[in-house]
């Protein structure tokens, strides 16, 4: 075997053990790299004001970013953008 092709196994089999053995933030980093790649997850979104009355929900494939504050959520979904502030945001994979 050449060194070129061990030193990829070596790295082949190092990341299978990463993943295999890696705990649940490596779980959750590897869906937000998925999410980010195939243009999102599956998912349900409900939006409430601060005093609990639904203002609206969303269903379909989206991919999240929200910002460091906690105050805005955007998301794509069918091709337009929404952008959420101030306001409870809850989302579930589907």
């Amino acid at each position: 075997m050449s060194k070129s092709k061990a030193i990829l196994l070596g790295l082949v089999l190092a990341l299978g053990l990463v993943i295999f053995a890696g705990c649940e933030s490596m779980g959750r980093d590897i869906k937000t790299t998925q999410s980010e790649w195939v243009g999102g997850l599956d998912r349900h979104i409900s939006v409430y004001s601060e005093n609990g009355t639904l203002l609206a929900e969303y269903d379909g494939k989206v991919d999240i970013e929200d910002n460091e504050y906690g105050n805005k959520v955007l998301f794509d979904l069918n091709g337009k953008r929404t952008i959420v502030y101030n306001a409870v945001v809850i989302i579930q994979e589907k």
